[in-house]
């Protein structure tokens, strides 16, 4: 893969994937020539004409990796060099300071019953559109924590689903989930229709709040002017003392409902969990009904979020601390991506923003396909979206129990057809409903991270390149040879190498480098990015 960004003006690096397009020509190149493709260079190879390219080949192979890279570098003085360049070939790899880790943030959980305007209230605080919001009830269904701040203090907020009496099926699950956010809060914001005054249900969660112990501010919602005021008063009625009224919608107020619970926080959290140095973030990521939220109920061993056979359950990414093997990671669950977002509306367009996100928080996804159905070109699109991310990619085929033995002959020849661009990234086969080799989930997320923080030494980088191009040049194209003068890894996270060239470098053979990199330094389960700058001789 290649980052617009990084070619030089005067060299148009295509993209890194097959394509039946003609590629770009450069120089001397035409358009045909340009459209050679050299997945196969290996064979190719014995046809090309016995050429040692300049700079890499024509350095003796016994000298050691570190006077390569030397003599290769005091080679590139020769040719044009711009800042940008010269910056990137003296960086020196900067190392983090190690931080020493912060005490548990206390914890506001924001309930109330469907539709009273928890999500609303919750953006409100946090100052961006982070939960998922929509005129209709139960559009928020697990318990979701953001990190917020008021005046000075950090704290974690926590938006809840709708909380409900005498429900079943998924509003009861939903209900269960907002009672679990109470018992682990330190304090309580009760968000109450001020226009509807209240109900029964307000009074029922009142109860559990009271059984709860934590102390609770109650927030008269939708009071959009001062005839509002009245219906606030009326909240008084419900024993938990003075109602803030509060517009979320408009800001209205929010200033004193903050306040008033940010002083109900404790300094230190019962309840709050510390993130420690060291656990990565994995977002299992796949389209709707694959078994994602299962998957992380497992792995936590609890009823973390709400399962339903209604596809597109999981509204906003969840968080959970797990342990596997005793090490620490945080899963992240996310909705299921339905279609292009572009053509998603309401709670899920929404919903797929979100998910979008997650993935660029995260450093590894976990992408579950269904292996009991044949794949789809959903799947096809989130594996892609991981990809273009810079993500560290595993691969989960779930509902293993339910696969037939025609069913798992036909899935290799699958893979293999329909996401050829991916064979390196690791695959393993789970159930989530059983739990079912869940702990093959480990090994797999330990190589494509390995992979994905892989720094390569400049000199061996080159040593490497220079015994690849020796055996395999370039082809000739228009009377010319390209020739590779000088590569180095500019970073990692993905890993992504520069290539300094005096001509065009055919994507086909950019995919033959990708493809040997991998062999001889075993990046597996991370996307790599190569990109070429081609430099031209100084004039004398």
């Amino acid at each position: 893969m290649t980052h617009p960004d990084d070619v030089s003006p005067d060299a148009s690096v295509p993209s890194d994937r097959p394509s039946d397009a003609p590629l770009a020509a450069s120089g001397d190149m035409t358009e045909t020539d340009a459209s050679h493709d050299l997945d196969g260079a290996d064979d190719a190879a014995g046809t090309m004409p016995d050429a040692t390219p300049e700079g890499v080949g024509a350095i003796d192979a016994d000298t050691d990796d570190a006077d390569r890279e030397r003599a290769l570098r005091a080679g590139l003085e020769d040719y044009e060099l711009g800042d940008e360049d010269l910056t990137l070939l003296d960086r020196e790899l900067d190392e983090d300071d190690d931080a020493a880790p912060e005490a548990p943030l206390p914890v506001l959980a924001v309930v109330g019953r469907p539709n009273v305007g928890k999500s609303t209230l919750v953006n409100r605080i946090l100052g961006r559109r982070e939960a998922v919001t929509e005129d209709k009830p139960g559009v928020t269904r697990d318990r979701v924590s953001y990190p917020a701040e008021w005046a000075g203090k950090n704290f974690t907020l926590v938006d809840t689903g709708g909380w409900e009496v005498d429900v079943a099926g998924i509003e009861a699950r939903v209900a269960e989930q907002a009672e679990v956010a109470i018992e682990l809060a330190d304090a309580v914001v009760f968000v109450v229709d001020a226009v509807v005054g209240p109900t029964a249900t307000d009074e029922r969660v009142v109860r559990l709040l009271r059984r709860s112990g934590k102390p609770v501010v109650l927030c008269a919602n939708k009071v959009d002017g001062a005839s509002g005021e009245a219906d606030a008063q009326t909240l008084w009625s419900l024993g938990l003392g003075e109602p803030y009224p509060v517009s979320a919608l408009h800001g209205r107020g929010t200033g004193d409902l903050l306040e008033a619970a940010v002083k109900a926080l404790p300094e230190k959290s019962a309840h709050g969990e510390l993130r420690p140095e060291g656990p990565r973030r994995v977002a299992l990521v796949g389209r709707p009904n694959v078994g994602k939220s299962s998957l992380l109920n497992k792995v936590a061993g609890s009823e973390r979020v709400v399962v339903d056979e209604i596809a597109g359950t999981t509204r906003d990414p969840v968080d959970e601390l797990v342990l596997l093997k005793g090490q620490p990671w945080w899963f992240v669950d996310t909705a299921g991506i339905r279609r292009r977002v572009h053509q998603t509306r309401g709670a899920d367009f929404y919903a797929s923003l979100r998910t979008q996100a997650a993935i660029e928080k995260a450093e590894v996804a976990v992408v579950l396909l269904d292996a009991s159905v044949p794949m789809t070109e959903q799947d096809t699109r989130v594996i892609s979206q991981v990809v273009d991310a810079g993500r560290a990619l595993v691969i989960a085929y779930n509902k293993w129990d339910l696969m037939d033995e025609d069913r798992r002959r036909y899935l290799e020849r699958e893979f293999d057809r329909e996401l050829v661009q991916v064979q390196w990234a690791p695959r393993v086969n789970v159930s989530a409903r059983t739990g079912w080799h869940t702990d093959r989930l480990v090994p797999a997320l330990e190589r494509s991270l390995g992979s994905w923080d892989k720094r390569i030494p400049t000199g061996r980088l080159n040593a490497f390149l220079g015994d690849l191009v020796a055996e395999h040049p370039h082809p000739l194209r228009g009377g010319k040879q390209s020739r590779i003068l000088f590569a180095t890894q500019a970073s990692t996270r993905p890993p992504r190498f520069v290539l300094f060239a005096t001509g065009f470098i055919e994507a086909g053979y950019r995919r033959f480098v990708e493809r040997r990199l991998r062999e001889e330094f075993g990046f597996e389960g991370t996307p790599i990015e190569i990109s070429v700058r081609v430099r031209e001789k100084r004039k004398r």
